[in-house]
């Protein structure tokens, strides 16, 4: 049976956890292997991207395989062929797509269409391969996720939706602070709440922050939101994660930001390049986390 990572809440609790050991052991012993070889992924990316794309790459060749990497401009998506035609042609070629894209349903139209593994490296509901890997960088100083509390200051996003996702799995608390008008998929929150996540939603970041143990933000403005900056600039006035912010969560809080990072807008200067920030490690554990991921996806059960 194909297996996909294309959101966390499909992996199911222990393989989540799974994951988690795995991309530490391989991080730690600086893991290679041959699994993929022979093999080759294909890289389908709309967006932009510097550690996705780098990450993704590096993972792939150090198991061993190869990496073939398009934008629209370099296939006939460009030119509005039908994304099911793209699938069933790529899955004769390939052995795995890893997409960057949009709408969460064009991952979904690759895997009922195609024939060969689909990870999702980023669309505008989630970005699970972020998330896991930034659950791994908090593994990494606080074990058991029992005694985290995590805060996400900022915008309702892709990031947010995937930090809600992986409460269902992981214990920690996930205290989450959106201006009005910016809060996440509803109904995903409703959904994991009822699945026994303990998230707790205010339009206070100050509230959010409170006792924090690793404090989270993005920026405001993600891709294809560029017209939006000034009215978000405005809507998120007093969101910027600042050393008075920093000061009201745990004393030894860490600061963390999937990056691109504006410095000076959500989070300032000296945060950002303070002794609290993690951001590097996170940045570096995306490869970890990623070769554990395509180990999951080609290893039989």
């Amino acid at each position: 049976m194909t297996k996909h990572f294309t959101r966390i809440r499909d992996l199911g609790c222990q393989a989540a956890y799974d994951l988690i050991a795995r991309a530490k052991e391989m991080k730690d012993t600086d893991y290679r292997s041959d699994l993929l070889a022979g093999k080759t992924a294909i890289m389908l990316f709309e967006k932009a991207s510097t550690r996705t794309r780098v990450s993704f790459e590096t993972a792939v060749y150090q198991l061993g395989g190869k990496t073939i990497f398009m934008t629209p401009a370099e296939s006939q998506l460009g030119r509005s062929e039908p994304l099911k035609d793209t699938a069933r042609v790529l899955s004769r070629y390939n052995d795995c797509m890893i997409v960057r894209t949009f709408g969460q349903k064009n991952i979904d139209e690759l895997v009922y269409y195609g024939d060969i593994p689909v990870v999702n490296a980023l669309t505008d509901q989630g970005h699970p391969c972020q998330i896991m890997s930034d659950l791994l960088t908090i593994h990494e100083r606080t074990p058991n996720f029992d005694a985290v509390r995590v805060a996400w200051i900022g915008d309702g996003n892709n990031m947010a939706n995937s930090w809600i996702e992986a409460a269902m799995y992981f214990p920690f608390e996930l205290f989450m602070a959106f201006p009005e008008g910016y809060e996440p998929d509803k109904e995903l929150l409703s959904f994991a709440l009822q699945a026994g996540a303990k998230i707790f939603c205010t339009h206070d970041p100050e509230l959010a922050l409170d006792g924090a143990h690793y404090v989270n933000t993005d920026v405001w403005a993600s891709m294809g939101q560029e017209e939006e900056q000034k009215r978000r600039e405005k809507a998120f006035a007093g969101y910027m994660i600042d050393e008075k912010m920093m000061a009201l969560a745990h004393p030894d809080a860490k600061f963390m930001h999937c990056l691109p990072a504006h410095r000076g807008e959500e989070v300032s200067e000296e945060v950002f390049e303070g002794s609290s920030s993690i951001v590097w490690d996170q940045a570096e554990n995306r490869l970890h986390m990623q070769k554990a991921i395509l180990e999951w996806i080609f290893t039989a059960e």
